[in-house]
């Protein structure tokens, strides 16, 4: 059967096979025989050449930061560093005793028809001495209605014990009064205080109700000077009162640096940690051998009214 489209034939005579496609994209050979002269090079772009520059620099400076935080790391760690933050205490933040008294309602939630009462059991063979203190702060800034009782736990009591709070020479209605504030005298191994008997845990320990007792002052701190001040009490308590001959002696070197920098423990303002560091001085009997700066911050303390009628019970 005959063909039925006729195609010229494309090979044979004068078609050449070197001239037959091998690849489908050719491409200039790039190698070169020996000899021969290289390709030129290309150039560097110089926002390339700024870039890793400015990497170089930062990873440089990240290495420095490094350093610095773990020598600080360290100095942290180590048991006699002097880590001196005060520089950061923002004194604006401190607002005198003297002003007039917050907004307790605010602070402690408003109780219509009833009285705001504090109570705190506490121990007399070992007074609590900074809630005194804060109780007669309290009483500048407040009209608080003072009663001292005895638990029948407790045999007897000194004297002046039953009239730390003085004489309450105004009587006045209940309802006329900011505050209530009782003291019992209990057989307790440590102080404890219950300001809604209903729902409120007991807040057990001299230094956390003392805490309790000076926010009600209304000062606003920052996280650095929140930090100090608890950092004092806790200090105060544990090693200054309670602690070795060895640990009092390390936290008057301490506090005799602090009073070296500032007037108070903790800014230029007195602070919870200076009631409850000067009545774990006088408790602990070492005030008489404390260093020339806490001598001086001792007698700034006794000049105040609250601090020298405390001083009468220790006679």
């Amino acid at each position: 059967m005959p063909a039925m489209y006729k195609v010229r034939p494309l090979h044979g005579a004068g078609v050449l096979a070197e001239h037959l496609p091998t690849c489908m994209y050719p491409l200039p050979n790039l190698h070169r025989a020996a000899g021969t002269a290289a390709p030129p090079q290309e150039e560097v772009d110089p926002s390339l050449q700024a870039l890793e520059s400015r990497q170089e620099e930062i990873l440089k400076r990240l290495y420095e930061l490094k350093s610095a935080v773990d020598g600080l790391y360290k100095m942290i760690q180590t048991p006699d560093a002097d880590f001196d933050v005060t520089n950061i205490i923002q004194t604006d933040e401190f607002s005198p005793l003297t002003k007039n008294g917050a907004d307790l309602d605010l602070m402690l939630g408003k109780d219509y028809g009833a009285l705001k009462d504090v109570v705190i059991n506490a121990n007399p063979s070992l007074p609590p001495l900074s809630l005194l203190v804060i109780h007669s702060l309290l009483c500048e800034r407040y009209k608080i209605l003072s009663a001292v009782h005895t638990h029948s736990s407790v045999k007897s009591v000194p004297e002046n014990l039953l009239k730390c709070f003085g004489e309450q020479t105004k009587k006045q209605p209940r309802h006329e009064y900011q505050l209530g504030f009782t003291l019992i005298w209990k057989d307790v191994p440590k102080p404890q205080m219950k300001f809604s008997i209903q729902t409120m845990c007991p807040i057990e320990g001299e230094g956390n109700i003392a805490r309790f007792l000076f926010s009600l002052f209304g000062q606003k701190y920052n996280a650095v000077t929140s930090t100090l001040i608890d950092s004092w009490v806790d200090t105060a308590i544990l090693q200054l009162k309670e602690g070795s001959s060895k640990e009092r002696g390390a936290v008057l070197r301490s506090m005799n640096a602090a009073l070296g920098r500032s007037p108070w423990l903790v800014g230029t303002e007195l602070t919870v940690a200076d009631v409850v560091a000067w009545c774990a001085l006088q408790q602990a009997g070492a005030a008489s051998s404390a260093p020339a700066n806490v001598q001086r911050w001792m007698k700034s303390c006794e000049n105040l009214a609250p601090f020298s009628s405390v001083m009468k019970l220790l006679k």
